[in-house]
């Protein structure tokens, strides 16, 4: 029998861990629109593909500095969040929570057309923006990519739980998100908020998309299959969750990097959807989400 190799253990680890950052960056996207709109968003990873490719177009198409076409991608993103929400979602405030659902199913096909259309459906790299040293902790090497990429994450889902603590929009944010009738006897313009939500949801997820792009290519297709890895990370930790989309976003990128290494990579989806069913059979409602939420 052969002994554990702890070192490649520890390394296989830390690069899942950092990947799960990314998770949780995206997952936070999600969860961010589902808290203050109560909107099931399944075109997340579409809004990751657009980040990616409006990128690639200022960077590698029109030749804008890095330091202009990355704030722009991430500007122009959010714009077409507050586009999407206002021409497809605010119409349907009032209605059943499925007719959302099911728009959000129509807008990702949408997407993904205009994808390649625009483009095509062949993948393409990303200009580089990231250090390329290898970083070593330990003896563990970690792609410098996935490294930056982490932190990057790390950096702006700090800045985007401090702007909900302390900002005014992010309390009007909260106050909706936990009783959209007191917020609105407290003077708060819901609609507004949610266009709010929409609009950092996308950038959000620009970022994300930004830097899953730089490290794996984007295409029409790729995103969205890292997008159904963010909505298992979301249930499991809970669909209005963000402790939970923050810790289940690092234990499905542990879980996805353990699988693909000792099992194959074929079957690191089928490790991840296996804890998505071991945890609805144990807590319906998430590892931290709340028992009244209805499930579509």
């Amino acid at each position: 029998m052969m002994a554990m190799d702890w070192g490649y253990l520890f390394e296989v680890s830390l690069t899942g861990i950092a990947s799960g950052g990314l998770y949780a960056l995206a997952a936070l996207a999600f969860v961010l629109v589902f808290k203050a709109t109560r909107v099931v968003n399944l075109a997340i990873g579409e809004f990751l593909m657009a980040g990616a490719f409006l990128f690639m177009t200022f960077a590698a198409m029109w030749s804008m500095p890095l330091w202009v076409a990355i704030p722009a991608a991430v500007l122009a993103c959010g714009l077409l969040g507050a586009v999407i929400e206002r021409s497809m979602i605010r119409p349907l405030i009032g209605e059943p929570e499925f007719s959302a659902f099911m728009v959000t199913i129509g807008l990702s096909s949408i997407l993904v057309g205009l994808a390649e259309l625009i483009w095509d459906p062949e993948q393409h790299r990303l200009p580089d923006f990231m250090p390329t040293q290898p970083i070593m902790v330990g003896e563990a090497f970690l792609s410098p990519k996935v490294f930056w990429g982490a932190m990057t994450a790390v950096v702006f889902i700090a800045a985007a739980l401090l702007l909900f603590r302390f900002w005014r929009g992010g309390v009007a944010l909260r106050a909706t998100a936990s009783d959209q009738g007191a917020a609105y006897a407290m003077g708060i313009n819901v609609p507004r908020v949610f266009s709010l939500a929409w609009v950092g949801s996308a950038m959000l997820a620009a970022v994300s998309g930004i830097i899953v792009g730089s490290i794996g290519g984007v295409s029409s297709t790729s995103m969205g299959v890292f997008g159904i890895s963010v909505l298992v990370v979301v249930i499991v930790g809970g669909l209005d969750s963000v402790l939970g989309a923050l810790v289940a976003g690092l234990l499905i990128g542990l879980i996805e990097a353990l699988a693909s290494t000792y099992l194959g990579g074929e079957y690191k989806l089928v490790a991840t959807f296996l804890v998505l069913v071991v945890i609805l059979l144990v807590r319906p409602y998430g590892l931290f989400g709340t028992r009244e939420i209805e499930r579509l």
